[in-house]
């Protein structure tokens, strides 16, 4: 993983910012499946990844310009940001798990 120096967003996670739902919200109400999960880490949204056939957290990140999802996946806790487009993880972060 990257370092976290290239991220110029790390301002925008919001610590209290829990995951809305244990699995994709629009999947979920959409009555779709998703392949793996992503939070948002700006307000909690959960969403499927860009291998889902929906990529909602891709298209969360789209219609409000939250730049930093971090993995819900199990045993996973890295971030990705979409406008630095690079991928690391925080060590304050991998203490509070993601995930359910």
């Amino acid at each position: 993983m990257a370092a976290t120096d290239g991220c110029s967003h790390l301002d925008q996670i919001d610590a209290d910012a829990d995951a809305r739902s244990a699995g994709c919200e629009d999947c979920e109400r959409e009555g779709t499946r998703w392949v793996h999960l992503r939070r948002c880490t700006t307000c909690g949204h959960v969403g499927c990844c860009d291998s889902s056939p929906r990529r909602h957290a891709t298209a969360h990140h789209q219609a409000t310009g939250h730049p930093l999802i971090q993995s819900f996946e199990p045993g996973e806790d890295w971030l990705w940001c979409y406008v630095d487009e690079l991928a690391f993880e925080i060590e304050a972060l991998a203490d509070s798990p993601s995930h359910p």
